[in-house]
């Protein structure tokens, strides 16, 4: 089988870089795909003018790179609120996504089920229909686009196992596929590479990165629990074609984090274990 491919997230460059800034210094370490946040200032749909736009799509041309992906992070949303105006705000900010991704030729967004808390939280089953009811509006809106919605498995939201993904995928739709993060699945103790089999070919993308059971991280490969070579050899087993995100998240602005270095040196043990080395 071929070599994975990999991609890098502009995560660490949230407050750094805005969303060109971004792509641009990811390349010039080498990498050629990006999966881009989603997040004010960094790139955020509804402030872009068109000139920015065109901006990107002219360097992504321009340069033969690609967005393999979107990514919206639970900090100022949530699909399963209680007050509908919560859920309407978070899907309107998904579409205007869904529209950007379609603009720019990025085939996924990846969509977060709501957060909980650990003291009361509304009926499972209320959190579960808002969130159906959402997500097939959005694919709805996403027909004709050439983009996907995609459902992430994430510890502190309601749904946070591959059989929950799988579940609350069918109730949307037979194709809405999964962005399966490998340290999500690690973190709760879940079979990673039994997960990745479950949900076989419904990954349509993956992220990755380390942390420990302590404390929920999304750390450099090789600091933790993540058993990347299981992770390689499952994904290979299902005939996994598609991109591999480094999804590695620490604040370049803060002066104990190295992203510039925990990205390669991740990839570097990505690349021992079935993905393709980063170039350059």
């Amino acid at each position: 089988m071929a070599a994975m491919k990999v991609a890098a997230s502009t995560f660490p460059y949230l407050y750094s870089h805005d969303g060109l800034g971004a792509l641009k210094h990811l390349n010039s370490m080498g990498y050629s795909m990006f999966e881009m946040m989603i997040f004010p200032p960094h790139c955020w749909p509804r402030e872009l003018s068109a000139d920015q736009c065109a901006a990107y799509k002219s360097w992504l041309d321009d340069t033969g790179t690609s967005i393999t992906s979107f990514c919206i992070p639970l900090l100022d949303n949530n699909p399963n609120g209680v007050d509908v105006l919560m859920r309407d705000y978070t899907l309107d900010r998904y579409r205007e996504a869904l529209d950007l991704a379609a603009e720019w030729g990025c085939p996924y967004v990846c969509a977060i089920p709501g957060p909980v808390n650990s003291l009361i939280n509304p009926p499972y089953d209320w959190m579960r229909n808002w969130f159906v009811e959402g997500m097939k509006q959005l694919v709805d809106h996403s027909k004709g686009t050439g983009v996907e919605i995609i459902l992430e498995n994430v510890p502190f939201t309601f749904l946070p196992t591959a059989q929950d993904m799988l579940d609350v995928a069918n109730d949307i739709g037979p194709d809405v596929g999964i962005n399966f993060d490998v340290c999500n699945s690690a973190f709760i103790k879940e079979d990673v590479a039994g997960a990745i089999r479950l949900l076989g070919d419904r990954i349509k993308n993956v992220h990755i990165s380390d942390s420990g059971y302590e404390e929920f991280l999304h750390s450099r490969l090789g600091t933790g629990i993540v058993d990347v070579k299981e992770a390689g050899a499952a994904l290979q087993e299902i005939g996994y074609d598609k991109v591999t995100v480094l999804e590695i998240i620490a604040d370049a602005l803060q002066p104990d984090t190295d992203p510039d270095g925990d990205i390669p040196a991740s990839h570097a043990i990505l690349a021992e274990a079935g993905w393709e080395p980063l170039s350059g």
